[in-house]
């Protein structure tokens, strides 16, 4: 592979890959991560430590961290093919098809090594074979003949289209990077007000206003938030709390952009991506072109629960965070990303429950301290579940009032129509089950999920 795209996309970042660097443990002695942006994941599993990855992992290592090269662990186990520690990444959600500066895939590193097993497996769990890097060249263009021809024919059997797919830099939307490209998004957390232009009001509630808008040249959406008697305690609580939701780090998660505060009056703005297709709340029930049959729905599930599991492992989780289809967002290629920007601040009316058709019972009679959220959210993930496979409303006829007191105090859940899938209802109601103890956790059901998309 030529300089252009390095021996990993690396002109300096990454040491060359016979070079020898000095030993592991230096590396991991080193607190976060060296110059070119490795982090001790890196280090292990270029150098194939097994145990240290397990160790790692374990201790809750990002598996997308990106180095300074946009590299993530993946490239760096496939490129020296160490099968084993490939296995474990991909056992860990490891994006796969995650490409560096370069616009090179792990695949494009284990095709142009000759690392023909570690070829094998990525393709197996989901790589893809047609993915162009800047320069036009697929995974196949990079593999010995034999190589290609067996890579060609597992991604045909696997419904695979070989059709190349054009190089595209998905760094704005957030989609797998851990790290900004450059420094522009974590210097403009905080954004200059002046640089947004606000065109169109697309809604209004009871927390704020929302707004399509531009902002460096990009389309985003501007949230005004309704705060009364805006303080300095609350303007400190803000800019405190808003960086935590700047999550680029999994592709079902919906990051904050940033946040300002408006002149003259000081009311607080945050900034997301726009999401052509609206809320999954808007793609179900108000009339867009998009039909959601029973394996898109299934596709959706798996996409939330993929991205739950994910916000589960944070350490401390992301506190009021309320699970619903309002605050699910449709992206271009129908993927469904959990919005951060609906996670309620401090001062933003707290215990108050909006919407509480999708709220857990028990989280609409204690007190947010007492609740497991963990718990919690897995029944709101039910009553999405029933949403999706009957496109209908949870509780339509009943005010919110009338569906907290009812599911609270009176027993009251969604009926399961017939003619939905047994599999798809077994979920439901283990998902839903009354003890909150007994509900899944959000990385046992994804397997479940992901077997019912195969089918």
């Amino acid at each position: 592979m030529e300089r252009r795209g390095g021996s990993l996309g690396r002109d300096k970042p990454c040491p060359d890959r016979g070079s020898s660097s000095g030993s592991l443990s230096a590396k991991l002695s080193t607190v976060g991560r060296d110059d070119h942006g490795f982090s001790p994941l890196h280090w292990a599993c270029r150098e194939g430590r097994s145990s240290v990855v397990d160790m790692l992992i374990m201790r809750g290592a990002r598996i997308n961290v990106m180095n300074r090269g946009d590299d993530t662990p993946l490239h760096l186990a496939s490129s020296h093919g160490h099968r084993e520690i490939v296995g474990k990444l991909i056992q860990c959600k490891a994006d796969t098809n995650s490409a560096n500066e370069h616009g090179n895939t792990p695949l494009h590193y284990a095709c142009f090594w000759g690392q023909d097993q570690v070829a094998e497996d990525l393709v197996t769990n989901g790589a893809q074979v047609s993915i162009c890097n800047k320069y036009g060249e697929t995974p196949l263009d990079k593999a010995k003949p034999h190589l290609c021809e067996l890579l060609r024919e597992k991604a045909e059997k696997m419904g695979q289209n070989l059709a190349k797919i054009p190089f595209k830099d998905t760094f704005w939307k957030g989609t797998t990077r851990t790290r900004p490209r450059n420094g522009t998004l974590n210097k403009q957390a905080g954004i200059d007000y002046k640089q947004l232009s606000l065109l169109a009001k697309v809604n209004e509630n009871q927390s704020g206003e929302l707004w399509q808008g531009r902002w460096q040249g990009n389309e985003i959406v501007v949230k005004v938030l309704k705060v009364r008697d805006w303080t300095t305690r609350k303007s400190r609580d803000f800019n405190e709390e808003y960086p935590k939701l700047r999550i680029f780090s999994h592709p079902n998660v919906l990051p904050m952009l940033g946040a300002c505060q408006s002149p003259p009056a000081p009311h607080p703005i945050i900034i997301t991506h726009w999401m052509p297709y609206g809320s999954l709340y808007n793609v179900l029930h108000e009339g867009t072109n998009f039909v959601v049959d029973q394996t898109q729905a299934v596709k959706f599930g798996l996409d939330i629960a993929c991205g739950m599991a994910f916000l589960h492992t944070l350490e401390p989780m992301i506190p009021r965070h309320y699970l619903n289809s309002k605050s699910v967002m449709i992206d271009e290629d129908m993927t469904a990303r959990i919005s951060m920007a609906d996670v309620k601040f401090s001062f933003q009316c707290p215990g108050r429950m909006y919407l509480p058709a999708w709220v857990a019972p028990e989280a609409l009679q204690k007190k947010p301290e007492e609740i497991n959220r963990r718990s919690s959210d897995m029944w709101s993930f039910a009553i999405l579940l029933w949403e999706l496979v009957t496109r209908e409303v949870p509780y339509a006829d009943l005010s919110n009032m009338e569906i907290g007191m009812k599911v609270a105090l009176e027993g009251l859940r969604p009926t399961i129509p017939p003619g939905i899938s047994p599999h798809i209802c077994k979920l439901m109601k283990i998902c839903m089950n009354e003890d909150p103890a007994k509900r899944p956790k959000f990385d046992m059901i994804v397997p479940i999920l992901e077997k019912m998309q195969d089918k």
